[in-house]
Parts: structure tokens; C-alpha cells; sequence
């Protein structure tokens, strides 16, 4: 129902509504607010010159024409943007936001020396299903070639990008938009350049999946994740599919389409299976109650063995660019109980995020306030798995 419904329908509830909306300073004052929620929040700040956020004149001066709740998220997104952070995001969107990434996006572009190079093709997706393989120079984006593309993308902000933050860029910008297809021109020095028009995953339905799919493959069980780290109803769904496993039976533990993270009761509830007594499995630290109190926060937090569930045989845990956050959780955990850990790169995304909310409009905005280290202190974002079949 749309207010002007509610309008026609119950006059004063609607103005009782009305009357209970923000004021157009008010989201002006959200937007300016952004700048220091981020400076006093923010997990990773020592990644931008002066450890404060990279706001440009150009959104700061954008933060005064703030004057409605849509106008706050767009400028929100724009904000955040500045982070070059894939784990920094809004809690609200537009028909018309950008695809968050990697839950929503289905190609790993790189820069490469004057180029961008596709480094992983995530399974079953648009880009997959046209041929879109690894290795393959990301050409341009809706006509326009892909480094005009990244430098438009930064400009438009105020700002300029290089390095690992035209990275950012280009996989946002070949992600696409949500109500509208892409255009990417992609080739290789093999082939000759294609324009390919791709539905993004948000257009595209998603495959009625169930939270984890178990096979047997040689000796080994075989359970893949179904981007289900978020979901309550995995933990039955692994416990069961671990209950077919013969004693010690090898079991191998799919990762490789977890993007969109989840959360530690899911990730315990996994690695309770494997283990014999309480173990360390991944370290917090919370830079934000230091820069409050000047006195650091950190704490490891540990895995229970799960009373009745107990696998002895070995494991393995297969990642890659689409295992992301609460994945990459698992896999350090693995790690840190002496699993093998193999595949490609992980999506590298930046600590633990919370929820902060804008005062005037309680707007939500998301980014990264717990650093994630594995237990050896290693960043979780820069952990290398084992190539599979090394030893």
C-alpha cells in the first residue's frame, strides 16, 4: 500500500504518520553524521592516509542537500563507497542501488598492468552460463571501456582510485545495477571481443536449493554449502548429512558458494562435529572501544564439541572468490584445528560488521567494527589456502 492509499483510506493515520517523518535537516544531519560514525567505528582505518575515512568535499557537500529518506540511502551507498570496502553496506536500498557484492555478483575482476582481468567466474551464474571463463580482460561496461568505467566510478565521488580500490570499482561496476541487465564486453587475446547483454542476480530467479547437498565421491562425503551460513534450518540439514558419514570416513566440505556470510552459531554448530574439547578458532579485537577508552578489546573465541556428534576421519575444506565473511570464518577455524584448508583466494571481505543506526531517521548503514584474525594472528582477509592437490 502506498501512503497516498493510506491517505485516501485513514486521513489522520496518515498524517499522524506524517507527522512522526523526519525533517529534511534531519536527514541532512544523518548524512553528515555518516563521516564520524564511520571514524569512530570503523574496524580498519589505518588503510586510508590519516586513519580517518577518505570523505571527499564533494559528498560532504552533497551531505547538506540530503532532504529525504531515499536521498539518504543513495547518499548512504555513495558514502560507503568511499571505503572500497565489499563489506561495507546499507541496510536499505533503491530499485536502482548497485548489486551488493559478492552475494550478488558473479565476476572476480582484477586490474592487471592497462587492463582487467577476470580471475573467477562464480558457478551456475549469467556470466558462467555465456561463457565468461578465467582469464578472460573484462573489456568494457555498458560501452565504455572498463578503465574509463573505474575512473567515471571515482570521480563521480570526488575521489581517485588506483590499485586494489579500481579492483573494488570494477567488480561493483560489473555487477551491475539491480532493475536492469548489463552490457559487458569481455575477450580475450584468443578470441575476438564479445558483447554480452547478463540478466543480474538479482533478476535472475534464484534455483530452489536446499541448505546443503551431500554425495559420495570416491571415499570421500562430500557436503556442499548452498550460501545457507545464514540460514537456522542448516544446522539439521549438516547434522543429518554427517549422520551418513561411515567412521572415518574423509569429508570433504564445499565452501565455494558462501557469499553472502552468516553467523557463528551456524559455523560453531559445523565445527563442533570435529572436534574433542573446547579449541580456539578465531580472534576478535575491537578497535573502536580503544579509541573510546584507550584500552584495547580483544578476546579469542572458541568451538564446543557437540554432545553425540563426532566425526574422526579427516577433513578437508574446499574455498575460493565466493566463500566470503562467516565462510571465511570456517575456514580459518579449520584451519586452526588442523584441517587442510585448499583452493583459491577467498573474497578477503574485512572483519565482523555491525549495524549502526542514523540517529534522526534510524537508517541502518553496515561496515566493519570487529577486526577477524585467525588464532596464529594471521588477518582472516589474508589467509592463503593450500592449492588443491599441493601437499
Amino acid at each position: 500500500m502506498t501512503m497516498l492509499d493510506r491517505l485516501a483510506v485513514v486521513p489522520l493515520a496518515a498524517m499522524l504518520l506524517a507527522a512522526d517523518q523526519p525533517a529534511p535537516a534531519d536527514f541532512a544531519a544523518d548524512a553528515r553524521s555518516i563521516e564520524t560514525l564511520v571514524n569512530a567505528n570503523y574496524a580498519y582505518l589505518e588503510r586510508f592516509p590519516g586513519g580517518r575515512m577518505p570523505i571527499t568535499a564533494k559528498l560532504r557537500a552533497e551531505a547538506d542537500t540530503v532532504a529525504s529518506g531515499r536521498e539518504l540511502v543513495r547518499y548512504s551507498e555513495r558514502a560507503l563507497a568511499l571505503l572500497a570496502d565489499h563489506h561495507a553496506i546499507t541496510g536499505a536500498s533503491t530499485k536502482d542501488s548497485r548489486a551488493v557484492f559478492p552475494s550478488y555478483g558473479d565476476l572476480w575482476v582484477e586490474p592487471r598492468g592497462r587492463g582487467f582481468v577476470i580471475e573467477a567466474v562464480r558457478a551456475d551464474s549469467p556470466a558462467a552460463q555465456a561463457g565468461i571463463t578465467r582469464g578472460d580482460h573484462l573489456l568494457a561496461i555498458d560501452g565504455v571501456p572498463t578503465a574509463a568505467a573505474v575512473a567515471a566510478f571515482w570521480a563521480d565521488l570526488g575521489a581517485t582510485g588506483g590499485g586494489a580500490r579500481d579492483g573494488f570499482a570494477a567488480r561493483v561496476l560489473a555487477a551491475g545495477r539491480r532493475d536492469r541487465p548489463r552490457i559487458l564486453t569481455v575477450g580475450n587475446p584468443l578470441s575476438r571481443p564479445r558483447d554480452l547483454s547478463l540478466p543480474n542476480l538479482y533478476m535472475q530467479p534464484r534455483a530452489d536449493r536446499p541448505e546443503v547437498a551431500a554425495s559420495t565421491v570416491g571415499r570421500n562425503l562430500v557436503i556442499k554449502f548452498n550460501d545457507s551460513l545464514g540460514s537456522d534450518a542448516t544446522i539439521p540439514a549438516f547434522d543429518a548429512a554427517m549422520a551418513t558419514a561411515r567412521p572415518g570416513q574423509p569429508v570433504i566440505l564445499d565452501l565455494t558458494d558462501t557469499p553472502s556470510g552468516g553467523n557463528t552459531t551456524i559455523a560453531r554448530a559445523i565445527l563442533g562435529w570435529f572436534v574433542a574439547k573446547p579449541s580456539f578458532y578465531q580472534v576478535h579485537t575491537l578497535p573502536a572501544e580503544e579509541r573510546r577508552t584507550g584500552i584495547a578489546r580483544q578476546w579469542v573465541e572458541q568451538v564446543l564439541p557437540r554432545i553425540g556428534k563426532r566425526h574422526r576421519g579427516p577433513v578437508t575444506v574446499r574455498v575460493g572468490r565466493w566463500t566470503g565473511s562467516m565462510g571465511e570464518g570456517l575456514a580459518i577455524g579449520f584451519d586452526a584445528i588442523g584441517a587442510r584448508v585448499e583452493g583459491d583466494r577467498m573474497a578477503g571481505l574485512l572483519g565482523a560488521i555491525y549495524d549502526h543506526k542514523l540517529e534522526k531517521s534510524g537508517q541502518i548503514i553496515k561496515f566493519p567494527t570487529e577486526r577477524l584474525s585467525a588464532v596464529d594472528g594471521t588477518p582472516r582477509e589474508r589467509f592463503v589456502p593450500r592449492p588443491i592437490g599441493s601437499r
